[in-house]
């Protein structure tokens, strides 16, 4: 199974536009949102995924929570607050908009095997004991050429970027 993951897509249109068509592309079978979509509007873009959306909120989605809420149920996207666990092919994710909140949920013997998070805006991917920590990058827009969104096969757990 392949899933998508972006992060911090701070609802710059445009790129979600952009995002859509290139994890349609990829063919993903779910993706992921770490967080800071901050606009109902976000999440309209966002139903035209060819597959499920799931994800967390963020620390810039409390202004406009209400909104996100009626928006997410409208279009059957699963938002909770973090960390969201989720079991897909056999293998432990968990989610979470800030890198911090991720110190406290790998110290259990009960680690996820990916964590994926969102937040800096920062390009991440590391080993930590058995877990896969991932964090695709910038794509709201702030960093021109450098905007990019995560595939990650959870076969083998290997993640890509792809750059637009």
């Amino acid at each position: 199974m392949r899933i998508g993951v972006v992060s911090d897509t701070h609802n710059n249109l445009g790129n979600v536009t952009r995002i859509v068509e290139l994890l349609n592309a990829a063919r993903v079978e779910r993706v992921v949102h770490t967080g800071d979509i901050t606009q109902p509007k976000t999440l309209e873009v966002l139903a035209r995924l060819d597959a499920p959306l799931h994800g967390v909120y963020g620390n810039n989605d409390e202004g406009e929570r209400e909104g996100l809420e009626r928006a997410a149920a409208h279009y059957e996207i699963a938002l909770a607050d973090p960390p969201l666990r989720l079991e897909w092919a056999e293998r432990r994710l968990c989610v979470v908009h800030d890198p911090r909140d991720l110190d406290d949920l790998l110290t259990g013997g009960d680690d996820p095997c990916l964590a994926l998070h969102g937040h800096d805006h920062l390009f991440r991917l590391e080993q930590r004991a058995s877990t896969t920590v991932f964090n695709p990058g910038e794509c709201a827009g702030h960093m021109r050429g450098r905007n990019a969104v995560g595939v990650v096969d959870l076969t083998d757990l290997a993640c890509e970027r792809l750059f637009f």
